[in-house]
């Protein structure tokens, strides 16, 4: 594929608070920092980005409906939003673009609510317990599913 891609990332709601928020599950690197390295991991893997952070449901569903077209995938982390969106999972199948669910922490090793994830219905595969290197992951996932698209 000699197409350079364009993945849109979307963060939900606190990651804006990373550095701040529970630095002993997040650390203590800065929303700042998160973007530094998904725009450096992502020249690295040609593909060009589009970081976007909302707290707002309905912001992240226009976003994921707009991606359609405009995008060759989604990397997301919808955040609380995991546990109780099931329009952002109905936006994600309506657009049916190749997109991967990530997160920071293992949601699988914490309170039990966050063991359910409505968006990994809608996301060809969901990395969690990587920190920000889960997003480096994600992109690379998505680079290689699109690679064997038509």
């Amino acid at each position: 594929m000699n197409k350079t891609l364009k993945i849109l990332v979307i963060n939900g709601p606190n990651l804006n608070m990373l550095g701040i928020r529970e630095p002993d599950i997040y650390g203590r690197k800065t929303y700042k920092d998160l973007v530094a390295f998904i725009q450096e991991a992502a020249k690295k893997l040609n593909i060009e980005v589009d970081v976007r952070q909302s707290n707002h449901e309905g912001v992240i569903i226009d976003w994921i409906q707009e991606a359609l077209g405009k995008f060759d995938g989604i990397v997301i982390n919808p955040a609380a939003y995991t546990h109780t969106s099931i329009g952002i999972m109905d936006a994600l199948k309506a657009v049916a673009l190749p997109a991967v669910e990530v997160h920071i922490s293992d949601i699988s090793t914490r309170e039990d609510f966050r063991h359910i994830s409505y968006a990994s219905k809608a996301c060809i595969a969901t990395i969690a317990g990587h920190g920000f290197d889960g997003y480096r992951m994600a992109l690379e996932k998505c680079k290689e599913v699109l690679a064997t698209t038509p």
